[in-house]
């Protein structure tokens, strides 16, 4: 599956961004490095099922078992306790990060109720690109009956595009679905 989007790169990306930006090496020209997924797990930390579920969960979304982040200090305002797991995350490169790009374009986003495209000003400054999502039920991997707790996601989508210019057009190539600016 990861075919598609590898291919669209070598073969109608490249040549597209040498001739946008003016590079003399095919080397210059940016490449997505990886894809990180993140996940907050709020009041599920102290839920044995909770995290469990959420475990399964982005692991059904990802094709690959994610990381437990743990706390590093006590902190009693927010009721967290010392290496207590506080989040979730995967990195996906290569061929991983291609197919859940693939997946992702085509048939997560277009699920989205009311879509008109992501925000191009979500870009860092260097040519990445960070995505939230409020709710895991828009993949087509998870099921409704499944969810005990609606969670959002974030998406970092890291490059190695020098500028926001750079990132915004080579994410455009690849088929991210943009919102025309006005």
């Amino acid at each position: 599956m990861s075919q598609g989007i590898k291919t669209l790169y070598k073969e109608k990306v490249i040549p597209s961004l040498m001739e946008n930006f003016n590079y003399k090496n095919i080397h210059e020209v940016p490449k997505v490095l990886k894809v990180t997924v993140n996940r907050g797990l709020g009041e599920a930390s102290r839920n044995a099922k909770s995290l469990e579920a959420s475990i399964q969960e982005l692991a059904l979304i990802t094709g690959q078992q994610p990381v437990i982040s743990s706390s590093k200090k006590s902190i009693a305002g927010f009721k967290v306790r010392e290496n207590m797991p506080v989040g979730l995350f995967v990195t996906l490169r290569k061929d991983k990060m291609y197919s859940f790009i693939e997946r992702f374009v085509h048939l997560t986003l277009p699920r989205i109720r009311d879509f008109r495209g992501i925000d191009p000003s979500s870009f860092d400054g260097k040519g990445n690109y960070n995505l939230g999502l409020q709710e895991q039920l828009i993949f087509p991997e998870v099921k409704y009956d499944d969810v005990d707790q609606i969670l959002g996601l974030d998406i970092s989508f890291v490059t190695t595009a020098k500028t926001d210019e750079e990132g915004f057009q080579l994410l455009k190539g690849l088929g991210m679905p943009f919102k025309q600016l006005v």
